[in-house]
This record gives structure tokens, C-alpha cells and sequence, in this order.
């Protein structure tokens, strides 16, 4: 058998290793092994506008490849948020049944419109408000937050948990669109081959649900205390966006409508619905606020992308 070297030997065998690799790395004959290792270490410290740019570009780009991998995460969010519950998601659309039963009876008595003119219109502006724009707004502030072990723990484009939530609240819309399509049988108010131009509306309504998630993502990740004002924001927001009261109750004194950004936007899918087409006018203004805020958000997403790590 082979006995172990004194232990002053051992340690002098050490130090010369540890010599040998220091003067090794000095002279630049690095083994081959660390130097194919050494790229995936090093970090750019490099912090200028077009270096944030390629970066911010490689995550969008990255991240729409992982696209199979975002909508398998959303649909685990949905079958994690209803765990344990005996109906899932029915019980959001039981819900949203009974409320817009009950507020088409009290308020279209209130505002003396016909219930076969009111509940329709109703039906679908609160499910597009409730699941869409305001669920959406919601979810965006904490699509960061909510990922904060997977950022910490794997390397991904931040644009997956983008995309992520994007996809759990399209799911939450889709099975709610199961009251207004109950109020159109019931009341026989069908909108015909025009519910076709509100898929324009809802491609626009991803792309703008994209940027929420960039530009709320962002500042809640850096300040806590964003998503209440926001959750406020979006109180105020309801009532005075046409959702609840229809636009022609305001007649002449109505001409600021177009310069709330949620109108137009919800126009764009609820008209349609509705059975008739979105007016240009309407459609201008979607476009253009959408143009104004991809560019805010790709904006705040670029300057904020570095850090998130370290915020969350």
C-alpha cells in the first residue's frame, strides 16, 4: 500500500500548483478547457445606448423563439391560480354572468335604455374590461416580480415572461367571452360577419398588452409602490371610459372622448361585436397611441433591462 506524503509536502505540492497556474494565466497559456469557459464569464460593462439596444434587441428576438415555451407557462399560471378549485375558471365566468345581470337590470333602468340595447353592449364592454385592458394592466405590473426565481435561477429573455403573461390573460378572455355570447342568444342580437373586424382589434390589443408588460413590468420592479396607483389609475380609468355608459348618452359634450386612449382602443374590438365597423377616426387613434406607447415602453425596456435583475 502507498502512504500519503507528509502533510508539509502535500501542502508545498499545493503551493506549487497554485504558482504554476497563477504564472500560467500571467504569461497568457491558459489551458484550453478555461479558455473555452472563460466568454460565457465575463460580463460587458459596457453601458452605451447602442449596446443596450442590441441587447434589448436580442431578448425581443430570443424571446418570440421561445414562444412555445411562454404559452406552456401561461397555461400553467391558469391551472396554478384555480388549484383545488372544484369549477377552475367557470367561477370567473359564473361571476361575470351575475354581475352583468345584475348591473343591466339596475342600470339600464337608471339610464332608460332597453334592456335588448343595453346587456348586449354591457356583456362586452365589461368582459373586455375586466379580462382585457384591466386584468392585463394588472398582471403587467408584476410580470417581473411574479418571475423573480426563474430570473435569478436561468438564463431566458425577459420577453418570455412577457409573453407569458400575455398568453394567461388571452386564456382568462377566452372563457369569458362566454357571457356576452350568452346575452347575444338570449336577446337574439347577434352581430354577423362583422365580429370578423375585432381580430385586428385583439392582434393590436397583444401587441399593446406586450408593451404594458415592458414598461409597468419595469418601474413596479424598481418601485414597489407602483401597482396600487396603477390599480387606481384604472378605477378612474373605468368610469369615465364609455364601459358601463354607452358614448351617445353624452351627445355634443362627448367630443373629448378620443382623447382618452382606452376608448379607442376598446372601440376597436367592441364595435365589431357589436355589429357595426370601427369608424377611421376611432382606428387612428388606437394606431397612434399604440405607436406612442411601444415606443415609451421599448424605451423605458431598454434603459431598465440591465438592472432588473438586481431590483427584483
Amino acid at each position: 500500500m502507498n502512504a500519503l506524503p507528509p502533510a508539509s509536502e502535500r501542502r508545498s505540492r499545493a503551493g506549487t500548483a497554485t504558482l504554476d497556474r497563477m504564472t500560467a494565466s500571467a504569461s497568457g497559456t491558459v489551458p484550453q478547457a478555461r479558455e473555452q469557459r472563460a466568454p460565457e464569464l465575463l460580463l460587458d460593462a459596457r453601458t452605451g445606448r447602442s449596446t443596450r439596444q442590441k441587447a434589448a434587441r436580442a431578448d425581443l428576438r430570443d424571446g418570440l423563439g421561445l414562444w412555445r415555451l411562454a404559452v406552456s407557462l401561461g397555461w400553467l399560471d391558469i391551472k396554478l391560480r384555480y388549484r383545488g378549485s372544484l369549477l377552475g375558471p367557470i367561477w370567473l365566468t359564473l361571476s361575470s354572468g351575475v354581475m352583468v345581470a345584475a348591473m343591466g337590470s339596475i342600470y339600464s333602468l337608471l339610464f332608460h335604455q332597453h334592456p335588448r340595447d343595453y346587456l348586449p353592449f354591457l356583456a362586452v364592454s365589461l368582459i373586455l374590461w375586466q379580462a382585457g385592458i384591466g386584468g392585463l394592466t394588472s398582471d403587467a405590473c408584476s410580470s417581473f416580480l411574479n418571475a423573480e426565481g426563474t430570473i435569478r435561477s436561468v438564463r431566458m429573455p425577459f420577453t418570455v415572461q412577457v409573453l407569458r403573461t400575455v398568453v394567461s390573460n388571452v386564456i382568462v378572455l377566452g372563457h369569458n367571452v362566454v357571457v356576452p355570447l350568452a346575452v347575444f342568444a338570449i336577446f337574439g342580437a347577434w352581430p354577423g360577419v362583422h365580429a370578423l373586424l375585432s381580430l385586428p382589434g385583439f392582434a393590436l390589443w397583444i401587441l399593446d398588452g406586450a408593451a404594458a408588460c415592458y414598461l409597468l413590468g419595469c418601474i413596479c420592479a424598481r418601485f414597489r409602490d407602483v401597482p396600487p396607483i396603477v390599480g387606481s389609475l384604472m378605477q378612474v380609468a373605468y368610469y369615465v371610459t364609455p364601459v358601463i355608459w354607452k358614448p351617445s348618452q353624452l351627445g355634443a359634450r362627448g367630443w373629448w372622448l378620443p382623447l382618452n386612449p382606452f376608448d379607442p382602443l376598446l372601440d376597436v374590438v367592441r364595435t365589431p361585436l357589436l355589429g357595426a365597423a370601427p369608424s377611421l377616426l376611432i382606428w387612428g387613434a388606437a394606431l397612434g397611441y399604440s405607436v406612442l406607447f411601444w415606443a415609451v415602453s421599448w424605451f423605458a425596456f431598454v434603459r431598465a433591462r440591465p438592472r432588473i435583475a438586481f431590483w427584483i
